[in-house]
């Protein structure tokens, strides 16, 4: 299969190619992306998760048409919802590991209403709408941590 922009997107340069846990590859390897988009003012860093999102919305609906429903190697789901986990843009290591750990467990385990949203919401936006959502939960719960840390 050519490299395609779509593709590229998609498995988030290739990190869905991971032989074993794909969606935990796809994370770790968002957290350079995250790294300097945290340089940005908030305003830019939520265009930036926004086009990513568009973006990725386009690659994975193209990836499922070629690949079939939900596709492991589609990724960008997980590398948007991490940026939107990590949207109070936290500078410790800590909270950057708390975040993503917590991510990973809301998109793995699915609690309601993320479960209903990904076996109920269909093509690229069902695919990165579940990750975004999980990514929602996860900086709620990492503004409460970093707010009872600073009371």
């Amino acid at each position: 299969m050519p490299i395609t922009w779509y593709r590229m997107i998609a498995t988030f340069f290739f990190a869905g190619f991971a032989p074993k846990a794909p969606g935990t590859a796809g994370t770790i390897a968002a957290l350079p992306l995250y790294l300097v988009l945290r340089r940005l003012s908030l305003p830019w860093y939520l265009f930036s998760v926004a086009l990513l999102a568009v973006l990725g919305t386009a690659a994975a609906q193209k990836m499922e048409d070629l690949w079939g429903k939900d596709p492991s190697q589609v990724v960008i789901d997980e590398v948007v919802g991490l940026l939107i986990t990590l949207v109070t843009r936290p500078k410790s290591w800590r909270a950057i590991l708390m975040g993503t750990v917590i991510f990973r467990l809301f998109d793995i385990i699915k609690p309601a209403p993320i479960g209903y949203v990904d076996k109920n919401v269909p093509g690229g936006f069902g695919i990165m709408a579940d990750d975004m959502l999980a990514g929602v939960f996860s900086a709620c719960i990492i503004a409460l941590a970093q707010r009872e840390k600073a009371s």
